[in-house]
């Protein structure tokens, strides 16, 4: 009688191709079945590594590589066409400005006014346009017949004239003319800059100040005090007019109902007409505060006089024990000015069409600073100088800075200090994940473009002069350039002496003991 044995299942394909035999079901295996299972066993063991692996690895690599370069040359040819289409955009704008200027000029129907606010003969026009051409530059556009302001909600039943000035160069005590116009043109009074004089600038009074704004430091005792000492003191001896913000107004009046006369405003949009009204901007505080009279103005800016009641005074020259002396010399003129430059900001979201479509401009006096915020990623930020690929920031951040703004953060972050009247950019790296990544200073017409790259690990935030921080998804860039507006800011004495003054007393820069004369000293040989 013969064994029947049980049939096997059927076999099943390993990777490379050959039958694995499996053991039937009675958990038994024949002689025949083990050795063809060794021998597939041998034969796998010995059978080398699929051929061919590696080298379709390093193709698909190679061709990754190749995807990756494509995306970046596309990233890098938007963000140049971006930056141009900026740049375009700001030539055409101010342009348009400077043809304007030249329209209201050359217009046969405006009349001028006499020192006196009568209306001067067309000899006097041309006396008046000659004498700019002459010594400096005048701002005797300002005064116009007839003409009225934009908001006269501000000064009910009162019309307020604007002084005009001339602003002049001088270089070791003698005037210059080079450039000026080239430099510096004016519309109503007002200052806009094309580029940037290293010389000194004076400013004379052509018809004396008119009105005054008065901004100050709050939740401070002696502010206060010396805030309403000086509004009476204007007020009685110099017979000016005097705004000051809607707070302070409350608190003078609370004091006592003689502020009366005190002038203020009720809304925003009444701030954006106030630099029609205001001849000169005094402040109470410290740096902050100079800060805070910047970014009222998103145009032109009157002459600011800084006086120092804060911790910090790189930008406040004037001692408030002095006010009155420094006031009467302020108002008779002629003073020495610094011209801050400001940055224009433009935050630019991925789904924007086209940098037209950007959000409201924010102008900075000190910085614009992108770092990583809360987030325990690096930041990575592709930063572009107009048509150029700069760098790719990794590290905590990026400070975009002006020349006044190089003793602020970006010099804690390890820039240099800058004149202010030096044109330029700062590029201050914030703890770059690489020793060789050092701060730059770009020339000050340049667009700096910063975007978040699509495979950034977490978002950037963007704050402008410590405030108004704003959140940077991937895909999202922010667009920086020279502002047109700057802020005139009267000095003490001029703009070298103000600033070297300010380093030596705010950071005791360069303060060492002297070495003592009793040490060793050099012996010569006697011959």
């Amino acid at each position: 009688m013969s064994m029947k044995q049980t049939p096997m299942s059927p076999n099943k394909h390993t990777s490379n191709g050959n039958a694995s035999v499996l053991p039937p079901e009675n958990g038994f295996s024949d002689s025949l079945s083990m050795l063809n299972s060794e021998k597939a066993v041998e034969e796998l063991i010995q059978q080398p590594i699929l051929h061919g692996i590696d080298d379709h690895l390093i193709e698909f690599a190679e061709a990754l590589r190749t995807v990756a370069k494509a995306l970046r040359q596309a990233a890098e040819g938007k963000a140049s066409s971006q930056a141009e289409a900026s740049e375009w955009k700001r030539k055409y704008e101010l342009e348009r400005s400077r043809n304007l200027q030249l329209e209201k000029r050359a217009m046969p129907s405006e009349k001028h006014l006499d020192e006196n606010g009568r209306v001067a003969s067309d000899g006097a026009v041309e006396k008046s346009d000659k004498c700019c051409g002459e010594h400096g530059i005048c701002s005797h556009q300002v005064l116009r017949d007839g003409e009225h302001d934009h908001d006269a909600t501000v000064v009910p039943n009162k019309m307020i004239r604007k002084a005009s000035f001339k602003l002049s160069w001088c270089c070791n005590g003698d005037k210059s003319n080079q450039k000026k116009h080239d430099i510096v043109s004016f519309e109503k009074g007002n200052i806009t800059t094309a580029e940037r004089s290293s010389k000194q600038i004076s400013l004379k009074w052509e018809s004396p100040p008119q009105t005054v704004l008065i901004l100050t430091k709050p939740n401070s005792t002696a502010v206060r005090m010396l805030c309403s000492e000086m509004v009476r003191w204007l007020k009685e001896q110099k017979s000016l007019n005097i705004f000051v913000e809607p707070r302070v107004r409350t608190e003078l009046l609370t004091e006592s109902s003689y502020y009366q006369f005190v002038q203020t405003w009720e809304n925003d949009k009444e701030i954006l007409f106030l630099h029609t009204k205001v001849d000169v901007v005094v402040t109470l505080g410290g740096d902050g505060t100079v800060l805070w009279a910047a970014s009222m103005f998103k145009g032109p800016v009157p002459p600011v006089v800084p006086f120092s009641l804060g911790s910090l005074g790189f930008m406040t020259p004037f001692h408030s024990e002095r006010y009155k002396e420094y006031l009467d010399s302020i108002l008779r003129g002629p003073i020495s000015i610094m011209l801050r430059h400001r940055l224009q900001c433009h935050v630019i979201r991925d789904s924007a069409k086209s940098d037209l479509d950007s959000e409201e401009p924010i102008l900075v006096l000190n910085e614009v600073t992108i770092d990583r915020g809360i987030s325990s990623f690096l930041t990575n930020l592709e930063c572009y100088c107009d048509n150029s690929f700069v760098t790719c920031v990794q590290g905590d951040g990026l400070i975009l800075s002006t020349t006044s703004g190089s003793t602020a953060y970006s010099l804690a972050a390890g820039g240099s200090m800058v004149h202010p009247q030096v044109p330029g950019i700062l590029f201050t790296p914030i703890c770059p994940h690489s020793l060789s990544f050092r701060p730059l200073i770009l020339p000050e017409h340049v667009t700096i473009r910063v975007q978040v790259p699509f495979n950034s690990r977490g978002h950037a935030w963007a704050s402008f002069d410590g405030k108004d921080r704003k959140k940077l998804a991937p895909g999202d860039a922010l667009v920086c350039s020279m502002a047109t507006w700057p802020v005139p800011t009267a000095c003490q004495a001029d703009s070298t002496s103000d600033f070297l003054r300010s380093i030596h007393e705010g950071l005791h820069w360069n303060l060492r003991k002297m070495q003592s004369f009793d040490g060793p000293r050099e012996t010569h040989d006697q011959v």
